[in-house]
């Protein structure tokens, strides 16, 4: 007898364009390493249209799975720890943001394997705020590489660092007090703690 395969576990076309864009980031890497920001920025923006796509045809054609709801924000992930590192490497983003950027991931992260080896039930889903924090993140990229390319005024640049720092430390920090009340919430119970 045929065993049926999960299907939320198969392989659709929205996980193989998530595929795509986890191996775009190594050609965008290389580019910055080059130095070659035009080209940079095209792959920056193909990853981003790729990102749309996925999500919107998992939407329209009901081919949201499993392995896509981890495969998509970990290439997001990739992609985004990836880009501030180097850019900070080159030192086109301020060390400090890379810091804040890539310890609320890791925060995160660690959060979620926490709750899963304890078997605590988790309900994290993205905030209003988070979606925010993402978006900032995503347009302090493309704001180097456009000033990369065309130029772009020192003061602007800084503001969305500013701006993308502080939302990141925020973000991070509601995501830690709401994991937080839920660990509490299962050791002592819906009555139990304040």
């Amino acid at each position: 007898m045929a065993q049926q395969s999960d299907p939320q576990a198969r392989l659709t076309i929205p996980n193989l364009i998530t595929g795509v864009r986890i191996l775009l980031t190594p050609l965008f890497i290389i580019f910055l390493i080059q130095g070659r920001y035009s080209k940079a920025l095209m792959v920056f923006l193909l990853a981003g249209l790729s990102d749309m796509a996925d999500g919107v045809i998992a939407r329209r054609w009901h081919q949201r799975s499993r392995l896509g709801a981890y495969l998509d924000p970990l290439a997001d992930k990739i992609l985004m720890s990836a880009s501030f590192i180097t850019l900070a490497i080159s030192r086109d983003i301020p060390g400090w943001l890379t810091v804040i950027v890539i310890s609320r991931d890791v925060i995160l992260v660690m959060g979620v394997l926490i709750f899963r080896l304890a078997d605590y039930v988790l309900d994290i889903k993205p905030s209003r705020l988070g979606k925010w924090t993402t978006t900032f993140q995503i347009g302090t990229v493309l704001m180097v590489l456009l000033g990369k390319v065309w130029g772009m005024p020192p003061l602007v640049l800084t503001l969305v660092f500013w701006v993308t720092g502080g939302l990141t430390t925020i973000s991070g920090i509601l995501y830690l007090n709401k994991g937080l009340r839920q660990v509490n919430l299962a050791i002592n119970g819906p009555t139990g703690g304040a």
